[in-house]
């Protein structure tokens, strides 16, 4: 996940399919347009059929290596841990990016574990530099996710992220464009 890319993330729990797809479709649109890479979460089928950048799995989900088969050889696949044997299980997998979360506290989403904190965050940050120095050929990311915020964000990449996945602190303030700006100018990008 190269730095300063900008990066939107489509998680869509409740659509049908076919909704998805077209919700899919129009923002991967817009986001090709405007210099962004969509993600779509959980649906490989539909990360593919909208032209979308790649799909995120999570631990309950198809595996990388199945849904690198759906999506290709260059998209991007991302995959969410929680736990160090989970980060060390992810690194050797077929991935671009492993996700590592909640950092902190977070309502945005359950996900039945607590807090990682930025511990976690170093662990995942150290495993993927094992992997990529010993037996990887492509280079991994490591996003941090769960209850960042515009005061903690440089905290979470001086810990070892190579991005942060931010969704309550872009609401917060009702005006999420300003919020995003905020963000860019803070962090650089």
């Amino acid at each position: 996940m190269a730095g300063g890319a900008r990066w939107l993330q489509l998680r869509a729990k409740t659509l049908s399919g076919g909704a998805f797809l077209e919700a899919a479709t129009r923002l991967q649109d817009l986001a090709r347009a405007n210099g962004a890479r969509l993600i779509v979460n959980d649906r490989a089928d539909v990360a593919r059929l909208s032209g979308a950048a790649g799909v995120h799995v999570g631990q309950d989900d198809l595996t990388p290596a199945a849904a690198r088969t759906v999506v290709g050889p260059d998209a991007v696949v991302g995959l969410s841990t929680h736990t160090e044997t989970q980060i060390d299980t992810a690194v050797v997998q077929p991935v671009n990016y492993i996700a590592i979360g909640p950092v902190f506290g977070t309502s945005t989403k359950q996900t039945g574990y607590t807090a990682v904190g930025l511990e976690s965050v170093r662990y995942a940050a150290a495993a993927v530099a094992r992997a990529s120095s010993s037996h990887l050929d492509r280079a991994l990311g490591v996003v941090a996710i769960g209850g960042i915020t515009l005061d903690t964000a440089a905290a979470v990449l001086g810990a070892g992220a190579t991005a942060v996945a931010v969704i309550t602190d872009l609401l917060a303030s009702g005006d999420p464009e300003a919020r995003v700006r905020a963000y860019i100018e803070r962090l650089g990008g």
